[in-house]
């Protein structure tokens, strides 16, 4: 049996968890599991649905930095960020609480007499959620707390790299009344989830696909899920955008820029690509966001630093392949080197042992324009590039063109710019003078393009995803009335003047 050893990315010498990892058939057996479970979830009325959810909410906020302290340790997250990461599942919790009274349909009049018209929202069925580790709380909470409450049951397959944080969240949810069969948890690999999803599609199974990752990898499951007539959930990749007008406040610039390219290692599907400023501004941001970038802490994610180590090994190696995509025209900055941090290849004020983790240089790679190989790359890592713009509608195609459309920002104070570049953006989700990351539970989540294809998690709007409108009428006239066909016409004149 496959086993996967989860080190922590910050001390390679500390390991978090050890599991065995599931095969397809596994995966199958769980889903058979879950999809004989539903029907009897489904029948336990909502309002009481929604009572587990709020105790599943206040379990996770009695456990909260228990919890913050694992996804530092096994993804290696600022401790401050997993604080927030786990607040979000409490928050998503909070907010579904009262969908379980909620789940509104509608009464409607009817075109003819004695009959009555309603529509109501009914589960989808099993939803099979494939999550990745750069969230490993708050994410996987807005697929699976919102598909509970509605009468679904869920087979969840999170990241290998946060199997520890996957187990301890699916005890929470345990201990606030979710049966276990409502949610199964499978720890696995991406070729045998592929295979065991396939099959269960196959078998009739999973009628809900949910996915957060790569766009590489959801295109793959849409075609998977499109095959069985289903249109999944995804979440996918970003090359955000963040636009600075001449009139933009240049310390709020820097510090939205700061955070929204090296939070995380800048291992966010929301993360800051591309800085583009106006050529009137752009000597003075580029040296103040430089200045900022090198003089950040990095290091151990319990200590205060700007960032930790990247999530694992496969994504500095990542890290580094996009590195090599940077041209002659192209400045670099930010630090002593780039790569990988270490005791040979040292980083000013790094706090802690970086030969002992993942740690990555920040980089900032100035003169990207339109055609060049990171204009249009995901890189997924501490690396932000920077470019120039002369007008507003410049702005706007350099943000469309490489055909992401997730997360976007502008820093201005002119009302007029915002509204034109919110009117000309592609992106699903847009910050004014603010980060391009950060999101409430509240609000929709998701993008376009080639960040996904339309889905919307958090908020009411995630309710489409895990329920189908089912409309029913009711004629109690005692005969067969045809819609469109027995009208009910009252007398009028036409040829009325005055």
């Amino acid at each position: 049996m496959a086993t996967y050893i989860s080190r922590n990315p910050a001390n390679f010498a500390d390991v978090v968890t050890e599991v065995p990892l599931a095969t397809s058939a596994e995966i199958i057996a769980a889903a058979q599991a879950a999809h004989d479970a539903q029907p009897g979830w489904a029948a336990v009325p909502a309002p009481a649905r929604g009572r587990v959810i709020a105790e599943v909410g206040r379990l996770f906020e009695a456990n909260k930095e228990a919890l913050a302290r694992l996804v530092t340790r096994e993804m290696g997250k600022v401790y401050a960020e997993a604080l927030g990461d786990v607040q979000e599942v409490i928050d998503t919790c909070d907010f579904f609480i009262g969908e379980g009274r909620r789940m509104y349909g509608q009464t409607v009049p009817s075109e003819m007499p004695d009959k009555q018209l309603f529509t109501f929202r009914v589960p989808v069925g099993t939803a099979m959620i494939v999550t990745a580790g750069n969230f490993p709380a708050a994410v996987p909470s807005w697929y699976i707390v919102p598909a509970l409450v509605t009468g679904n049951t869920v087979v969840w397959k999170p990241a290998e790299q946060t199997s520890a944080i996957a187990q301890a969240m699916a005890e929470i949810f345990y201990a606030g009344g979710v049966p276990r069969d409502v949610l199964k948890v499978v720890l696995a690999d991406g070729p045998s989830t592929y295979d065991g999803l396939e099959a269960s599609l196959q078998k009739g199974l999973i009628q809900k696909v949910g996915f957060t990752g790569s766009t590489e990898v959801g295109r793959r499951l849409s075609e998977l899920a499109a095959r069985h007539l289903q249109s999944p959930c995804l979440e996918l990749g970003g090359k955000n955008p963040m636009v600075v007008m001449p009139d933009a406040n240049i310390d709020l610039v820097v510090e939205g820029a700061l955070f929204a390219g090296f939070g995380t290692a800048g291992q966010r599907c929301t993360s800051l690509g591309t800085l583009w400023v106006h050529h009137d501004v752009y000597d003075v941001v580029r040296e103040r966001y430089v200045h900022a970038v090198e003089n950040a802490i990095v290091g151990d994610p319990f200590g205060d630093v700007l960032y930790g180590p990247m999530i694992d090994e496969k994504y500095l190696e990542n890290h580094d392949k996009h590195l090599g995509l940077i041209q002659d025209h192209q400045t670099v900055y930010g630090s002593s080197s780039v790569g990988r941090i270490t005791s040979t290849n040292p980083r000013r004020g790094f706090l802690g042992d970086p030969d002992a983790g993942w740690f990555a240089h920040p980089t900032i790679v100035d003169g990207v324009r339109p055609g060049d190989a990171l204009y249009s790359t995901e890189t997924f890592g501490p690396l932000v590039t920077m470019g120039v713009f002369d007008t507003l509608d410049e702005a706007i195609e350099l943000s469309n063109g490489h055909g992401y459309g997730l997360s976007c920002a502008i820093y201005t104070e002119n009302p007029q710019a915002v509204w034109r570049y919110r009117q000309g953006v592609s992106a699903g989700m847009m910050s004014v003078n603010n980060s391009t990351s950060g999101a409430e539970a509240h609000l929709p989540f998701g993008g376009n393009g080639l960040s996904g294809n339309g889905s919307r998690q958090s908020g009411i709007w995630v309710l489409d995803q895990f329920t189908r409108w089912q409309s029913m009428n009711w004629d109690y006239s005692g005969k067969l009335q045809k819609a469109q066909m027995d009208l009910v016409e009252l007398p009028f004149d036409p040829g009325f003047r005055l």
